[in-house]
């Protein structure tokens, strides 16, 4: 069956007051969707402009969460700059911003205050920890949200708690919006109105805590930091093979366990060894089984271990570098043309339609203000000149 091309969010206006990630990611979904998003931007842009240069120039975070977007400066505190961008919200049909907490209604732009002038406009705030309680004003980067949260704390190696290698606090909170958001958009359609959407860095963390914490208050126990281990299943980990490659192993049940030994390292009878008969006994005596099963990786180099494991049906994984990644035969990529007018591959969109071509390109980075004289001209006063 074929299926129509169609862009689900095309004839939607969807305008962010953005900065960082967790805006720029959301509205940025919309833009791959179809949607018309307007960042606006302050003069001297977005400060994610400027994260880095790894992107033949560019910025990879900015890159990656602005593409598909026009790009518009204005400054909020300008009266004449307030009310064309009043002009703008009225015609549009999601809002999204993140600026400090209270910033957006000193402004003006009080999310009550735009659905009153525009009744099917949907609003949605993002802030580090809501817009109530002692928290509310604190400074929230990605990093202190994992550690407030406790993210950091089931994270790293025993001893040595750790940060999480990317942004996730941001990226999930952007995520979270997206969901906000389009769950706003089915509403609106049942009723014809607009609603608020908020998300908090915090509450996004808190949510992805719930076990640990249903550990911690309910189990008497939380789980604490265990590298690549898991704090009740063995053998689970990395092991080093003969060619000083990492595999990372996962046994989940007693036939894989029984396949494991027989199979793969040729010793059946230890499936039945007092040690490791269970998954119980097997976590109690961890280090001498981690040393049986890392003897037996050091025998074999990475391609043969590999064939042994999928012939036995072995879950496993390679405990792969960046570099490794970039190559990895599974990653699918997607061109965009950046501002400076060159072309990148980006990782390509997660989720697939069929009613999407397999690998849309994605629309181009803009630059700062690309499109500022073209959107004051269509938004402009009718007193004003074009």
């Amino acid at each position: 069956m074929t299926h129509r091309t169609c862009k689900p969010y095309e004839g939607l206006l969807v305008v962010s007051l953005e900065q960082a990630v967790a805006a720029p990611l959301a509205s940025c979904h919309f833009a791959e969707g179809g949607a018309r998003v307007i960042k606006i931007e302050r003069d001297s842009g977005d400060f994610a402009r400027k994260y880095d240069q790894a992107v033949k120039g560019e910025a990879s975070y900015f890159v990656w969460a602005n593409h598909g977007k026009e790009s518009l400066c204005l400054d909020i505190k300008d009266a004449a700059d307030a009310a064309l961008l009043h002009r703008i919200l009225d015609r549009a049909d999601v809002f999204i911003q993140n600026l400090a907490p209270g910033a957006i209604a000193r402004a003006g732009f009080d999310a009550e205050v735009l659905r009153t002038r525009n009744p099917r406009l949907i609003t949605c705030d993002i802030s580090g920890y809501g817009e109530e309680g002692a928290y509310a004003e604190m400074e929230a980067y990605d990093f202190l949200v994992q550690c407030e949260s406790g993210l950091v704390a089931v994270n790293g190696a025993p001893g040595h708690p750790g940060r999480i290698g990317v942004s996730v606090c941001d990226i999930g909170a952007g995520m979270n919006a997206v969901i906000g958001i389009q769950q706003a958009l089915i509403a609106r359609a049942q009723t014809g109105e607009g609603s608020s959407v908020k998300v908090s860095l915090f509450d996004t963390a808190a949510d992805w805590m719930t076990v640990p914490l249903m550990h911690a208050v309910y189990g008497g126990k939380a789980p604490e930091p265990a590298g690549l281990h898991h704090p009740s299943i063995a053998p689970y980990g990395g092991f080093r093979t003969a060619d000083g490659q990492m595999l990372a192993l996962s046994i989940q049940n007693e036939r894989e366990w029984a396949r494991l030994c027989a199979d793969v390292f040729g010793e059946a009878e230890m499936a039945t060894d007092p040690r490791f008969c269970d998954a119980a006994a097997r976590v109690a005596n961890r280090p001498a089984l981690d040393a049986w099963v890392a003897a037996h990786f050091a025998r074999h180099g990475r391609a043969a271990l590999e064939a042994l494991l999928r012939n036995a049906a072995i879950a496993y994984g390679g405990v792969n570098s960046v570099a490794d990644f970039a190559r990895h035969p599974q990653l699918r990529r997607t061109p965009v043309t950046l501002e400076n007018g060159e072309e990148a591959e980006l990782v390509a969109a997660p989720v697939r339609h069929s009613f999407a071509p397999a690998n849309p390109r994605f629309g181009a980075v803009p630059g700062l203000g690309e499109h500022s004289k073209a959107i004051r001209a269509e938004f402009a006063a009718e007193s004003e000149p074009a």
